[in-house]
């Protein structure tokens, strides 16, 4: 019997689950993950570097122990494009141009948009560590004024925004600067071109998290359409305010090597999937994680927690698709998140049936230690 050839496009929360998932579940399968780095980054520990709570080196993991484990095959390679329905992935690492295969899960993330006039005046955490480590060192180099923190959305897929991690950046920012005594000095404004930011966190999250910008000092700038960036100044339709440190975060898109392919994309620029994460119109083509459009409620995210219930429905639903079995899989819509602020942590959890919030102190220590839980298989 030919063995099967699975290949699967990324290295973060969705392709390694991914993975996992399939080898567990079929030991025989050949299974090829393309990445340009064989390394997996713990995303969501950036908030952490600014503080210095977290180094660059406590979140990145060679990934060499678990290829070995899963027996993985690694090819270091940027996705140029794919043609054959799937069946044939470009890339350009000139040994491995071509790469065939049988089943496909793309997992490769997304990107940001960057068309804001002014943009490279922002500095967007979830890039990478690179600026998480320049946000620290930008701290440690002001001595006063304003920093303005914000994110924004693509307003052709709602869900595709990440506004999470910057309500951790801006209160961890402002907790970090009371302990070092130099609060005072430092004006913080949170900025957001909608009204209600997070909204899709629900309305009391809503209340909550502004709420705790009032307690904290934080004034906002919301409602108002961005026009461009400045080395110094925001300007929007409405207004237009002073700043010293901009950091900010874009909505997304997909990938840019999508271009280079016939599937089918969402208004937004994502590979539209349906409830079993296929591929509309392809056969054994699966997405999982931030490059795919799903279908849902409009509050369900774009975060790693999604990604992996994603991951999991498309290895269940590829093997029973190399099988010839219905696919019966289907990912549960699901938010969950801790927004930290360095000295506590706010639960947000919405699902299709309830809602709950609450914060408390021992909500920080419980995101760190569901960090030390999830990492250990990378360890």
């Amino acid at each position: 019997m030919v063995q099967q050839r699975i290949t699967i496009i990324g290295s973060g929360f969705a392709a390694l689950t991914a993975a996992r998932s399939l080898r567990k579940k079929q030991p025989a399968v050949h299974i090829t993950l393309i990445a340009p780095v064989a390394e997996f980054i713990y995303l969501p520990s950036l908030i952490w570097i600014p503080s210095g709570l977290r180094k660059s080196a406590d979140l990145i993991f060679p990934l060499e122990p678990f290829l070995k484990r899963y027996q993985l095959q690694f090819i270091a390679a940027h996705v140029t494009g794919l043609s054959k329905d799937g069946r044939l992935v470009y890339t350009d690492n000139n040994e491995y141009q071509q790469v065939n295969n049988d089943a496909l899960i793309i997992a490769s993330g997304s990107r940001f948009i960057k068309k804001l006039p002014g943009i490279e005046h922002a500095i967007t955490l979830c890039e990478g560590i690179p600026a998480a480590e320049q946000i620290k060192q930008r701290l440690k180099t002001l001595t006063s004024g304003t920093i303005a923190v914000g994110f924004g959305g693509n307003p052709k897929e709602p869900t595709a925004m990440r506004g999470g991690p910057m309500f951790e950046l801006l209160f961890g920012i402002d907790t970090l600067l009371r302990r070092q005594q130099r609060r005072d000095k430092f004006n913080l404004i949170f900025f957001s071109p909608a009204p209600q930011p997070g909204k899709r966190l629900g309305e009391k999250a809503v209340t909550e998290i502004l709420n705790e910008m009032k307690k904290r000092d934080i004034s906002t700038q919301l409602g108002s359409k961005m026009v461009r960036f400045e080395s110094n100044r925001i300007v929007t339709e409405l207004t237009d305010f002073e700043t010293d440190l901009i950091l900010f975060m874009p909505g997304l898109t997909g990938p840019k090597w999508l271009e280079n392919t016939s599937l089918p994309l969402s208004e937004g620029g994502m590979i539209i999937a349906d409830a079993h994460t296929r591929v509309t119109g392809l056969e054994r083509v699966y997405v999982a994680g931030d490059s795919g459009s799903f279908p849902g409620p409009d509050w369900m995210p774009k975060q790693a927690h999604m990604a992996d219930l994603q991951a999991a429905t498309s290895a269940r639903n590829l093997l029973a698709d190399l099988e010839g079995k219905p696919l019966n899989a289907t990912f549960k819509a699901e938010l969950i998140c801790i927004v930290d602020t360095l000295d506590k942590g706010i639960l947000i959890f919405r699902n299709k049936k309830r809602k709950l919030l609450f914060s408390s102190k021992l909500l920080h220590y419980a995101k760190r230690f569901f960090e030390w839980w999830y990492l250990r298989q990378y360890r």
